[in-house]
């Protein structure tokens, strides 16, 4: 018996669990497969976390651990350990709120780094178990076509390539075929409670590539649903579901709002080539799409044209050309294009393409004639690769492999064969795009080490010292990642996030503060005025812990005045939020008195400065990187000059003049500070007068004794009152009211709909039959007769 018959006479069955097991397991055994050939951690020495995995994403996780064991600075309304005090719903509904991340709590905190992994590859694994859920329901089929066609999408290369080091994007991956299930519910009328729960948990999980799951899956109802009564209780089920998750979404969006502004960039369509390339395995590329995928999928898509069903392949053919136009990338990208990868919504399209091979094997095996014809359409486009630096020889093998062993399934005559020749050749081509994406991003990003034995002798050092919030303690200067603070427990002004907020970033570089990334991770600052300013009282400089220099309380009253504006001189304008002079010029001859010490600002600048025998390193290029305010030492040859580069600032700080700065604004500090995990309360000494200010930046959502929060030189400050005593000032994100308030609406209509449609669809008892069966249960039961 041939494949063919056996394949039409085996549909799967509703309830069965072998499709997701099989998706789930060949994406696992593809994925750490590839990852150990090219001796990738776990499995092997060559780093893995590049670019956000260990610059971003690894250190959010870690603050998450720390919440979930109770032992973070703050809560989930603000943070107090990164960039002086920020926000931190708007950062957990970005990064966080996926049912996985949780998970990391299980591991030991110098684990994380493993914990992350399995969460990553766990989350593929559902992608491909959810996808393999939902075709049968769909359209019946067999079972392990079902589990193969999971895999392959699970196995994608936006997957392995792009989503594999920024894991949050990987709950968009699962959206999209539980979306896709929501649609078959919406088509058939069934269950409109777990319709919207489900999009609000896709859309809580990552709201950025949910919404690009949710158009995908909108153009699948469309497509297999065109009816207006269908697509209007859609349309009703999602709009109810993002209401649910609206508590998570309004302080994600105003945050968003409220962020320093990154790059706007021109969307630039990739060239011909080099996508024909990217639809073969073991390919990369940072600024084209990820096209690779299973290469049985685009030959069963294709096939269909010569069984001449063309609604499949239109759809196809229509989101792949939206990828390359500019109006529809915008559209892709929530209007607005990103400044990494311009391609994040290619998922979507494997999605499509999934879902037409499965329209093709539904009813069978096609015909090979229609194997042979798919095989073509696909192998004539990718001829372009010869054109394309991207195409790789290990890609070219295992491309003609994969169209070979395709052609070649009606010949085979056991299904059990077939299967696995399929499998072969997937777990194959996944395994090699694996380590090759592996490989090349090691080459081509930024990378971070993982966690090691000095990294917990360097944390257990800055624990020791700690003493939040009597004052803060600072992870150093020298940073591996730019949340470093949270990473390493301490209280530090450096910080990275897509939302890191416009006054954060605009105040500290006023201060002298450098940066990366276009103003999104600011850098931690070694100076004793910005020290004293901030209260640092401890921080790690040359390999150890060193207590700083006099430092001001957390909170301090600064004399009644106008609050200060800044100008170009970061020295200056360091002053002025002091309120002290304790720099001085350069002598003429360029050097600083002796005994002062010498700092250099140079944001723009890259290259080396030295004073004596010390050198710095400087890294400037702005917009891109702005580089730190730095010191050269102390000044202890009379007439040294240093060596800077032009247009430089030169400052000589005096050390004595900073100490009775802070001795006075400590004098008259509040009484007593109680800070908590949304806020602080502030006693203050008999007579106060002037303004309050907090440490911090301010970032709106402060509110002191019922009123917005006031600005003092950015940071956060309360104009004070004649006779007043205390302070009491709280944080709420922007929108977390409104949020809330949505979400109830979104629940009352959520309930209210079930209640109506229950009510429509209970059956109604006719009168007569109801008195009946009244008067029956009334009468006494008539013994049975003996026989």
């Amino acid at each position: 018996m041939k494949i063919r018959k056996i394949w039409k006479n085996r549909p799967v069955a509703g309830g069965t669990g072998r499709a997701p097991a099989l998706a789930g397991l060949l994406t696992v055994l593809a994925v750490c497969a590839g990852d150990a050939v090219a001796d990738t951690f776990p499995f092997g020495s060559h780093r893995r976390s590049v670019n956000d995995l260990g610059n971003e994403y690894l250190p959010f996780h870690a603050h998450l651990w720390d919440l979930l064991h109770g032992r973070a600075d703050g809560g989930l309304l603000l943070n107090w350990q990164s960039g002086w005090g920020t926000s931190f719903l708007p950062d957990l509904g970005t990064y966080l709120t996926s049912p996985f991340a949780p998970l990391v709590a299980l591991a030991p905190r110098a684990d994380l780094a493993y914990a992350l992994y399995a969460i990553t590859v766990l989350k593929m694994a559902a992608a491909a178990a959810a996808m393999a859920f939902t075709l049968p329901r769909m359209r019946p089929g067999v079972w392990w076509g079902a589990g193969l066609l999971g895999a392959a999408y699970g196995l994608c290369g936006w997957a392995v390539l792009e989503a594999v080091y920024n894991p949050m994007w990987m709950d968009g991956l699962i959206a999209f075929p539980l979306l896709c299930l929501v649609g078959v519910w919406v088509r058939e009328g069934r269950r409109p409670l777990l319709g919207p729960l489900v999009v609000a948990l896709c859309w809580t999980a990552n709201f950025y590539t949910a919404y690009m799951a949710t158009l995908g899956a909108a153009l699948v109802l469309l497509v297999t649903a065109p009816r207006w009564r269908v697509l209007l209780r859609g349309a009703v089920t999602v709009l109810v579901g993002v209401g649910l998750a609206a508590p998570v979404l309004v302080p994600v969006f105003l945050g968003t709002r409220q962020a320093f502004p990154g790059v706007v960039r021109d969307f630039t369509a990739a060239d011909g080539a080099d996508l024909a390339a990217r639809l073969m395995p073991a390919t990369y590329g940072f600024s084209t799409p990820a096209l690779f995928v299973f290469t049985a999928v685009p030959v069963l898509a294709a096939s269909l044209l010569f069984r001449r069903r063309w609604l499949w392949p239109a759809v196809v053919a229509g989101v792949a050309l939206s990828l390359q136009w500019g109006p529809t990338h915008l559209v892709w990208h929530c209007f607005a294009t990103p400044n990494g990868s311009p391609y994040r919504q290619t998922f979507v399209l494997t999605g499509v393409l999934v879902l037409a091979a499965w329209a093709a094997i539904a009813d069978g095996l096609p015909d090979r004639r229609s194997l042979l014809g798919g095989a073509a359409v696909v192998a004539l486009p990718a001829l372009a690769a010869l054109g394309s630096d991207e195409a790789t020889p290990w890609g070219w093998a295992l491309f003609a492999a994969g169209l070979a062993v395709v052609v070649a399934v009606p010949s085979v005559r056991r299904g059990r064969l077939a299967a696995l020749l399929l499998a072969a050749v997937l777990v194959a081509q996944a395994s090699a795009t694996t380590a090759w994406g592996d490989k090349e991003r090691l080459a081509r990003l930024d990378d971070y080490p993982v966690w090691s034995a000095a990294d917990g002798r360097r944390t257990a050092a800055l624990a020791e010292a700690d003493g939040w919030p009597a004052y803060r303690t600072d992870s150093g200067r020298t940073q591996r990642t730019g949340n470093e603070p949270m990473m390493l427990g301490t209280q530090g002004g450096s910080y990275y996030s897509s939302l890191t907020p416009d006054v954060l970033t605009r105040t500290m570089a006023a201060l002298g503060v450098g940066w990366t990334s276009r103003g999104r991770n600011l850098q931690s600052l070694d100076n004793p005025v910005t020290d004293a300013l901030f209260a640092v009282g401890a921080r790690w400089r040359d390999g150890t812990v060193v207590r700083t220099g006099p430092a001001l309380p957390l909170v301090t009253v600064r004399p009644p005045g106008p609050a200060p504006v800044y100008g170009r001189s970061p020295f200056r304008n360091q002053e002025l939020l002091l309120g002290a002079r304790v720099y001085e010029p350069p002598a003429a001859d360029g050097a600083c008195r002796s005994g002062t010490e010498v700092f250099l600002s140079a944001p723009d600048f890259t290259g080396r400065a030295r004073l004596g025998d010390r050198t710095v390193k400087l890294r400037g290029q702005l917009l891109k990187w702005r580089a730190t305010v730095t010191s050269l030492g102390v000044q202890k040859v009379p007439g040294l000059r240093p060596e800077v580069p032009p247009k430089a600032e030169v400052a000589c700080l005096d050390h004595t003049r900073l100490r009775a700065a802070v001795t006075a604004l400590r004098a008259t500090a509040p009484a007593s500070v109680r800070v908590t995990d949304t806020g602080f309360r502030a006693v203050l000494r008999p007579g106060a007068t002037g303004t309050l200010v907090l440490s911090s930046p301010a970032i709106e959502g402060w509110r002191c004794d019922g009123r917005p929060a006031a600005s003092y030189g950015g940071l956060v400050a309360v104009p004070l009152t004649a006779g007043q005593r205390q302070v009491d000032c709280t944080f709420r994100p922007p929108g977390l009211r409104a949020g809330l308030g949505t979400g109830a609406v979104a629940l009352l209509a959520l309930v209210g709909w079930v209640a109506v449609l229950r009510t429509r669809r209970r059956p109604a008892v006719p009168v007569a039959r109801a008195a009946e069966d009244t008067a029956t249960a009334a009468e006494p039961p008539v013994p049975a007769a003996r026989p």
